[in-house]
């Protein structure tokens, strides 16, 4: 399920979620690799062109911007490895697959962002306010800033579009999506580039100010100021990683189509138990306690159940399924 209920999802006809034999969607997976590559691509030529700008102008707006830039080049590559690690099919170590690894590979990221990005640019606008030196050439300054925000805003608007698919199948506004998604390279393309933007914005202000002043200082806190907005979207993200390493549930909109899907089945009368997990990217642990219709001897009640689990295999976006027989003082789930 892309972070979406079975009952509203593009495949939400079949069944409901299934095995370790079923993937996610190709079309989902291609769509987050896209929105990578382009923010990869978009950050690695600002990067070039901020630095430039930072060794002609001398602006500590400037430098900040810069090494944000670099450390969002470098955060796509672990996104890139987190996107294709975590696709791995389920094997006999790991019969749930890796879909976990892009939670590992996104929270270094996360790190990376914060101890580079944040870090980097405020310990650079301290110093500058105790050790200012003149800007120049602000011209050179001014369009790179320009450049950087159309490219910044590309990448921006791709993640834009992805998450707005998404978040109207899951019923959600787009930041209330890209919060709960399961995808964390979506979720950091999306924080990233709005933070660059804003430091975008910032920076701008910054150098304006310090021509406008003849002051260095207001440029000195421009960077401290896209320091603090990076280590807070990084904090934000390496939260999120965390909850879905130690194991992240569903909402509760999920949960009950999921059970809706379950109660639809023929052979069930009704579900006791039911617990989801996510285990990666829109990949999802499904374990239930079913009372089947009828009231067979147990070898024929084991067969049907293990039919029963065969068919909830055929849906995708589940890493697993674990049915078992329900007691009959086990009181009912109810949609």
């Amino acid at each position: 399920m892309a972070d979406t209920p079975p009952a509203t999802a593009p495949d939400a006809r079949a069944a409901v979620p299934g095995t370790p034999r079923v993937a996610a969607p190709s079309d989902e997976k291609s769509d987050s690799t896209l929105t990578v590559v382009i923010a990869f691509a978009a950050n690695l030529a600002v990067a070039v062109a901020k630095s430039v700008a930072a060794v002609l102008t001398g602006s500590a707006s400037m430098v900040a911007e810069a090494v944000h830039s670099w450390a969002d080049t470098g955060n796509e590559v672990f996104l890139l490895v987190a996107d294709r690690s975590s696709r791995r099919k389920a094997d006999v170590v790991h019969p749930l697959g890796y879909g976990r690894e892009a939670y590992v590979w996104s929270m270094f990221a996360a790190i990376g962002l914060f101890a580079v990005g944040a870090g980097v640019s405020v310990t650079h606008g301290i110093q500058e306010l105790f050790h200012a030196e003149p800007a120049t050439d602000f011209g050179v300054a001014y369009a790179v800033l320009a450049l950087s925000f159309v490219l910044e805003g590309t990448s921006f608007l791709r993640s834009v579009r992805q998450a707005r698919v998404e978040a109207r199948e899951a019923e959600r506004d787009v930041v209330e999506h890209v919060i709960a998604t399961s995808d964390p390279t979506l979720r950091a393309v999306f924080a990233e580039d709005a933070a660059a933007l804003v430091g975008l914005v910032v920076a701008f202000v910054g150098i304006l100010a310090h021509q406008l002043t003849g002051s260095p200082v207001p440029d000195a806190i421009g960077s401290i100021v896209v320091g603090l907005v990076l280590g807070v979207i990084a904090i934000v993200l390496i939260q999120r990683n965390r909850e879905f390493l130690v194991g992240a549930g569903v909402d509760e909109r999920t949960r009950r189509a999921a059970l809706s899907r379950l109660l639809a089945l023929p052979d069930v009368a009704r579900v006791t138990y039911l617990r989801l997990e996510y285990v990666g990217p829109r990949s999802l642990y499904l374990v239930a306690s079913v009372d089947l219709v009828g009231d067979d001897v147990e070898h024929v009640a084991a067969r049907r159940l293990n039919r029963l689990e065969r068919t909830v295999a055929e849906t995708p976006r589940v890493a697993g399924v674990v049915l078992t027989l329900s007691t009959p003082e086990e009181p009912s789930l109810t949609v």
